[in-house]
């Protein structure tokens, strides 16, 4: 289901910036279509930036401005999951546009649950503790209010991580597609790269990206 188009005066967008999720990578299945579709665009090369994400929600988010400086006057953000939260931090501060793949909606209250928990990046093989302090920066990071004109949300009805009726609510008006079965890892996204792109007024035809293994997104 996709609702109505985007906004006519929008610029087109300048670059992409594609932010990973909570303990993903930079090679992640969805950072590699990403850098596909934006090679593979009808009108050129669209620049790419898909960073390494620190695990503290405060240095990911000065990395991600500081690769957003380099994309041109004014980028696509795309963000999966807890980037997706990111991408929204950024496109409300910086007044941008935005797609956001099953998006973390109050990550503060979501991370309480992993205090104390132990990870290991299988990217980067860096381990890590959640503490207090993810939380509280989360909580510091969290905009006041969201600008639903600025998104395009991409929901997965059987999303077995977050539960979609959240995003669907707190992003309440913007242009939403609902992938019916589609999981948290968003395994079908080679079908919606049109869209995405579309959303920053870029042009991709259909089926031109090759689906790859999205099991470890």
């Amino acid at each position: 289901m996709l609702s109505a188009s985007r906004p006519a005066e929008r610029a087109v967008a300048s670059g992409v910036l594609y932010l990973h999720g909570f303990n993903s990578g930079s090679r992640s299945p969805k950072a590699r279509l990403m850098q596909l579709a934006c090679q593979q665009s009808d009108s050129g090369t669209l620049p790419c930036e898909t960073p390494q994400l620190p695990h503290r929600p405060s240095a990911a988010y000065r990395l991600a401005e500081e690769r957003l400086a380099m994309l041109g006057s004014r980028p696509l953000v795309v963000g999966s999951s807890m980037g997706g939260f990111l991408a929204t931090c950024l496109a409300e501060r910086h007044d941008l546009e935005a797609v956001l793949i099953n998006p973390a909606v109050r990550p503060a209250r979501l991370v309480e649950s992993w205090l104390g928990q132990g990870f290991v990046n299988e990217y980067t093989g860096e381990r890590f503790t959640v503490k207090a302090a993810h939380r509280n920066e989360l909580a510091d990071l969290t905009p006041e209010r969201v600008t639903p004109e600025r998104y395009l949300l991409l929901l997965g009805t059987r999303d077995e991580t977050l539960d979609c009726r959240d995003a669907f609510a707190a992003y309440q008006g913007c242009r939403t597609i609902l992938q019916p079965g589609g999981d948290h890892g968003f395994s079908a996204l080679a079908d919606y790269l049109p869209a995405i792109l579309a959303h920053g007024g870029w042009r991709l035809a259909p089926g031109r990206i090759t689906a790859i293994n999205l099991d470890d997104a």
